[in-house]
C-alpha cells in the first residue's frame, strides 16, 4: 500500500481533527488526490478533491467545515475537519486519481487508482 493515511481518532461533536494522506513513493508527477469516507451500511462517498495545481472540490456536505490542502515537498495531502458531528463518523481513505483529465469526475470513486488503508473518525454527541 503505497498512501498512508492517518490522523483519525474520537472527538466530541464541535470538535476538529486533520487527517494526512503520506505517499510513500516519490513520483515525477504530481497527482491529483481525494478524500472519501464510508460509514457503516453505507457506500463510499466523496468528501474532497485537490488537483495538482491546488484547485480544490468539495462535496456539499463538508463545505465550510472541511478543507483539503498538500505539500509535495512532503508527499502528503491534508484534510483538516472542523465542527465535526456525528454524522461525519466513517472511516476515511485517500486515493490517487488515475488521471488528470478525470478531475471533472473527481467525486466518483472508479475514477482513482490507488486506495489508502482507511483511517477511522468517530464522533461522539
Amino acid at each position: 500500500v503505497q498512501l498512508q493515511a492517518s490522523g483519525g481518532g474520537t472527538v466530541q461533536a464541535g470538535g476538529s481533527l486533520r487527517l494526512s494522506c503520506v505517499d510513500s513513493v516519490r513520483r515525477s508527477t504530481i497527482y491529483d488526490m481525494g478524500w472519501f469516507r464510508q460509514a457503516p451500511g453505507k457506500e463510499r462517498e466523496f468528501v474532497a478533491a485537490i488537483r495538482w495545481n491546488g484547485d480544490t472540490k468539495y462535496e456539499d456536505f463538508v463545505k465550510g467545515r472541511f478543507a483539503i490542502s498538500r505539500d509535495d515537498a512532503k508527499n502528503t495531502v491534508y484534510l483538516q475537519m472542523n465542527s465535526l458531528n456525528t454524522e461525519d463518523t466513517a472511516v476515511y481513505y485517500c486515493a490517487r486519481l488515475r488521471d488528470g483529465r478525470w478531475w471533472p469526475q473527481a467525486g466518483r470513486a472508479s475514477r482513482y487508482e490507488e486506495w489508502g488503508r482507511g483511517t477511522q473518525v468517530t464522533v461522539s454527541s
